[in-house]
């Protein structure tokens, strides 16, 4: 078991969508409520304010959100306590301020060949086996002013031999206490029993054939669209002004469809509309996890890439889920992997695969957990 409280820099920079800064954000909370303590380094901290209300205000215990341009700021940082590990979400380095001092000062101190923090580079999540092969490896630095130290390839993943989900040690306890009606009445959603689907989404080619699917079904169905690209792009299809409904002023009903346009959602509510919804549609990254977790069929779209590299990613996806044929046909057909009509949703099937895949995941170390038991093993090999 871990017992050690370490000091945490975690660093993040939004390239675009805050999935980024939602990745970093969980874990700096998830670590937070183990015991550790987190300073996180982000370009944009104002997508916190809705994100995790009270984050900028230091309402989050063993929490402290810092401005990125603070690292260029010499006085400020050398007046840190030094970190025991830094954690570079997705790539985005350690500035060269702050490792001149970091590493100067362990030099001056007179320090061994891993002096300094453990240094970590969180990998994006993938189910492709490079995660597998690379979980771990170490990246020695042949240049700047940490030349000679080491840094370390993590990555999450799906299989043992990665450095599994994130996934809080309460979470499965907070499923079980979730009351639907009483969340979604809080939320001052209008529901009268109707199938609920939530859309977290970018602009998929398919979300017309969506919404006439949902529209001419023979079931009632309330559409729950998230703030920002995904309430964007409904509205694009149908033909409403920018900012129709965007203070969720009102329901629009066609047919079997009613669609509520939902304000930004913190993490916590985010996770609470997965588990209201009988069906989800997620994309990118944290989302996805936390779909998993939800238990509740989803669909998932993921981040494209110009160069078609997500198509692999997303096929290594549905082989760890064992997708049932409809199941993978709508994802293919939803990614734009293949042109064709999306088919009709099979609840039961889907749910039933990814409760097969979810108990073997649960089997799985959490990736907080083995973050933890990293830098303890690096920091023990250190001397």
């Amino acid at each position: 078991a871990v017992k050690t409280a370490r000091i945490w820099d975690i660093f993040c920079k939004v390239v675009d969508n805050y999935g980024d800064i939602g990745v970093c954000w969980r874990l700096a909370a998830d670590l937070a409520s183990r015991g550790q303590k987190v300073r996180l380094w982000v370009d944009l901290p104002e997508a916190l304010e809705w994100m995790a209300p009270g984050a900028l205000e230091g309402e989050w215990p063993r929490i402290e959100v810092r401005p990125w341009h603070e690292l260029q700021n010499n006085a400020t940082t050398s007046a840190l306590a030094p970190a025991d590990v830094w954690v570079e979400g997705f790539g985005c380095e350690v500035s060269a301020e702050l490792q001149e001092i970091t590493f100067c000062s362990a030099a001056a101190a007179g320090n061994n060949r891993r002096m300094g923090p453990v240094w970590i580079n969180l990998e994006y999540l993938t189910a492709e086996g490079v995660a597998e092969r690379n979980h771990g490896l170490p990246s020695p630095l042949m240049h700047g002013p940490a030349r000679g130290r080491t840094r370390f390839f993590f990555y999450p993943g799906f299989f043992p031999g990665t450095g599994g989900l994130l996934r809080e040690p309460g979470l499965e306890q907070r499923l079980l206490d979730f009351d639907r009606s009483e969340w979604l009445a809080s939320k001052g959603i209008d529901w009268h029993g109707e199938q609920l689907v939530s859309l977290f989404c970018y602009e998929p080619e398919s979300l017309a054939n969506l919404l006439d699917q949902l529209r001419n079904s023979a079931k009632p169905t309330l559409l729950l669209v998230t703030h920002g690209r995904a309430a964007a792009a409904v509205r694009h299809v149908l033909g409403l002004s920018e900012s129709a409904f965007s203070n969720r002023t009102g329901q629009i009903t066609a047919g079997s469809l009613s669609i509520t346009f939902l304000l930004p959602l913190s993490q916590i509510d985010f996770d609470n509309l997965l588990w209201s919804c009988d069906l989800n549609f997620v994309r990118g990254e944290d989302s996805l996890v936390r779909a998993i977790w939800a238990g509740k069929p989803f669909v998932w779209q993921i981040y494209s890439q110009h160069d078609d590299a997500h198509h692999a990613k997303l096929n290594a996806f549905l082989i760890l889920m064992e997708a049932p044929a409809s199941w993978r046909t709508f994802h293919l057909a939803w990614n734009g992997v293949v042109k064709s009509a999306l088919p009709q949703t099979d609840l039961v099937g889907w749910s039933a695969a990814l409760a097969k895949a979810r108990y073997k995941l649960l089997e799985l170390p959490d990736l907080t957990q083995s973050l933890l038991e990293f830098a303890d093993d690096e920091k023990r090999a250190s001397g």
